[in-house]
């Protein structure tokens, strides 16, 4: 799989637009007339102060503080950065805020502390306490980080979490119980080999050894030797806590014999004859980032036996701390938790460890492009399984409530269950499975547009993600001139640039286009324009012909225009089986609306192939196709000429016996609200639609342009489907973002 490519201009536009920063504020109370204001603020909002005043637990109930967790540093060793003062570490703290929101639900701001005295430090978050529910400690220098920890643990009355100590540790221990029981061995007996006594070390050291690990089996190192009892130089009373009784000084000698190696150090700190002069079946994770100790390759050449683990996501089995804190804190937070302790922190890594060996679901295996199964390249969870939501937070709170620091015990488990999977957004997963699938694919994507800055933007990103190639239709002067006026002049060398003057297949293309069109009032001159001129038509010989996987266009012309010129390649009309299909996300919703693009009013037998060709395009996407036949009458009132076919439509698939679930007509409320749907038993929906079938191209138009403007959604498409090749419809409002999604549905040959 290709690697993906980020450059400096790439970061710091990504951080730049199209805000600065990474996250907002919003409000999630109406704030429009006089009374809302006088109730979120004077007079109104006295009264639940007096609430909270006088019973403190109500601020649970009445304020943010549940579901807020605040990511403080100090900057003082930032990623493999070191200390950058603690305005150079913002961006990460804000990074980590969103990581938060995107895994866990949890709401999280970044505050940085100026300070390096730990004092100061411990003050400034014990006298914010009150505001928070958690409080998530991130990237501090050690031995202070324990300091800092450990005081404030004793001293607050919320979740305190060093997630560079104990989120790595947590992950750590969930993938070596598994990787002991692939190799048929048992903690207590284990010789553990740990490189690296900082923050994440120490705590990796201290969790394993709750578990069961022996004190004497587990040999600790930094860079001056193995850490022994009797040790001297470089201890401080965290190190000497882990001295080992052992004649082993350095890390080679420790190594002799060893099951585990564990390593929070360095690039290249392990060598391969060190890796050959472990027991049998060793297992080894390399977490240094952002390159390991050894790699797995290097590893499996000497010990073909090996398991290995490292932090990094292009190799196999990735300890990632995304696995841990957002589902930890999310499990604190649901009891009100006045800590999170030990007992939590081994339910996590138990509960990431059961997940690991259950069948995987194949939207995962969909998303990374291979079949995942339980075994040696596979022993800790993805970080983009949808069952990480609803399955860690339920083991974290029950440990928690049976270790008495929940204010609040779950009573109903399988309701919290039932709230947590409601909580993800399924739209991320969506997405992410498709660039997931598009690497896996590594197609050749051409970009018909390449005079618009904002094509060739996404044809740069589309290349750098990783996910194949890009072609761009235009003239080299013209692409170098604006990509340099983009900032993104060292791009114009990775970008392959098309156009009639340098292909070797002109005469090819205007004899295929001569034998469509000669009897269509075409003649030779108008086929040379065409195809030698016209870059939408250009682009799709190309795809007609092999020379391209996919193709994206329209974000300079409008998709009508496109979809004639297309006409004259590809057989895109309505009665060829072409359907447009916009998927507009929202809220964490996603429907897919049709016909956007080719039936201008069809009829009940049209409707009948359009909702086919979209509950397609939706199991393509990864979602159940649920379509709904949309009118201003539900279920035969009020009568009308117009919504008749609406109503016939479903009828002709019952003929058809389709394998999907559709109902109609009936009104968008109707469609999308599960509370009205409880008004219709009989309705065959299980649930919200998420395939809208509309009576026109007008209304879809309306619909999706609607929703866009007033709504704020993202819109998708319209995808083409039903012509056998990839072609993509780009809205001439389309952001980068957006062109880029389509590049990734074309690379995924959706529809």
């Amino acid at each position: 799989m290709a690697k993906m490519k980020i450059t400096r201009e790439d970061a710091l536009t990504f951080h730049l637009q199209p805000s600065p920063g990474k996250w907002e504020i919003q409000a999630t109370v109406p704030m429009t007339t006089q009374r809302d204001l006088s109730l979120a603020y004077s007079p109104g909002v006295a009264i639940p102060c007096e609430e909270i005043a006088a019973n403190p637990a109500a601020a649970y109930d009445y304020t943010n503080k549940g579901n807020l967790v605040a990511v403080i540093s100090n900057g003082t060793a930032v990623l493999g950065l070191g200390n950058l003062g603690a305005l150079g570490s913002k961006p990460v703290m804000e990074g980590k805020a969103v990581l938060f929101k995107r895994f866990a639900d949890i709401n999280s701001i970044d505050i940085e502390l100026d300070t390096e005295d730990p004092d100061e430090f411990i003050n400034a978050v014990r006298l914010m306490g009150p505001t928070f529910g958690g409080i998530n400690l991130e990237d501090i220098k050690a031995p202070e980080c324990f300091i800092i920890e450990q005081t404030l643990k004793e001293q607050m009355d919320i979740p305190v979490f060093h997630d560079d100590q104990h989120g790595t540790a947590v992950i750590c221990a969930a993938g070596l119980l598994n990787a002991l029981h692939l190799s048929g061995k048992k903690i207590e007996d284990v010789k553990i080999v740990l490189n690296g006594a900082g923050a994440a070390g120490i705590a990796c050291l201290e969790l394993l050894k709750t578990m069961g690990a022996q004190h004497n089996n587990c040999i600790m190192a930094d860079t001056k030797g193995v850490i022994y009892q009797g040790r001297t130089e470089g201890m401080n009373q965290w190190k000497s806590a882990h001295a080992a009784t052992t004649s082993a000084r350095t890390l080679a000698d420790a190594m002799v014999g060893a099951d585990v190696f564990l390593g929070v150090s360095a690039k290249g700190a392990v060598t391969q004859d060190m890796v050959a002069s472990m027991a049998p079946n060793p297992v080894i994770f390399a977490m240094a980032n952002p390159d390991p100790e050894i790699t797995p390759e290097e590893a499996h050449a000497v010990r073909a036996d090996a398991i290995v683990a490292t932090g990094r996501s292009d190799y196999p089995n990735q300890v990632n701390n995304v696995l841990g804190f957002p589902y930890l804190f999310r499990g604190a937070l649901d009891i009100h938790a006045r800590a999170i302790n030990d007992d939590m922190k081994i339910a996590c890594a138990e509960a990431l460890a059961a997940l690991a060996r259950e069948d995987v679901p194949d939207e995962v295996a969909l998303a990374y492009g291979i079949k995942l199964s339980f075994g040696r390249d596979y022993i800790i969870p993805t970080p983009f399984d949808p069952r990480l939501i609803h399955r860690i937070p339920v083991a974290v709170a029950q440990a928690g409530m049976k270790t008495g620091v929940a204010r609040r015990p779950i009573v109903d488990m399988d309701a919290y269950e039932a709230s947590l999977k409601s909580r993800m957004d399924p739209t991320a997963s969506i997405l992410r499975g498709l660039n997931a699938r598009a690497r896996a694919n590594q197609s050749t994507v051409v970009f018909a547009e390449g005079d618009d800055p904002r094509v060739l933007r996404a044809a740069v990103l589309y290349q750098r993600s990783g996910m194949g190639k890009a072609l761009v239709v235009g003239r080299d002067s013209d692409v170098r001139e604006k990509l340099t006026a983009e900032g993104l002049a060292d791009a114009v060398d990775e970008l392959t640039i098309v156009n009639a003057a340098n292909t070797a297949h002109l005469d090819t293309y205007k004899d295929f286009l001569y034998q469509r069109l000669q009897r269509k009032g075409f003649d030779a001159h108008d086929v040379h324009r065409l195809a030698a001129r016209d870059r939408h038509v250009f682009a799709a010989l190309m795809l007609a012909h092999g020379h391209a996987d996919g193709m994206v266009t329209g974000a300079t012309r409008k998709s009508a225009h496109v979809l004639k010129l297309i006409n004259h390649v590809f057989d895109a009309s309505p009665h060829d089986g072409a359907v447009g299909v916009t998927a507009v996300l929202n809220k964490g919703r996603i429907v897919l609306i049709t016909d956007t693009l080719v039936h201008e009013w069809p009829d009940q037998n049209d409707l009948a192939d359009i909702a086919e060709r979209g509950a397609s395009v939706a199991r393509e996407l990864g979602l159940e196709p649920r379509v709904a036949f949309l009118s201003f009458s539900t279920f035969g009132y009020p009568v009308s000429e117009r919504a008749e076919k609406m109503h016939q439509a479903p009828k002709v698939l019952d003929e058809r016996g389709v394998n999907f679930e559709y109902e109609g007509e009936m009104t968008v409320d109707v469609a999308l609200n599960p509370q009205v749907q409880e008004n219709y038993p009989f309705s065959r929906l299980t649930g919200p639609a998420n395939v809208l079938v509309v009576p026109a191209r007008h209304s879809a138009s309306i619909s999706v342009k609607l929703m866009q403007e007033m709504g704020g959604a993202t819109v998708i498409g319209p995808i083409l489907s039903g012509i056998g090749k990839p072609i993509q419809i780009c809205s001439t409002v389309s952001t980068v973002n957006d062109i880029l999604n389509m590049a990734v549905i074309a690379a995924c040959k959706v529809g």
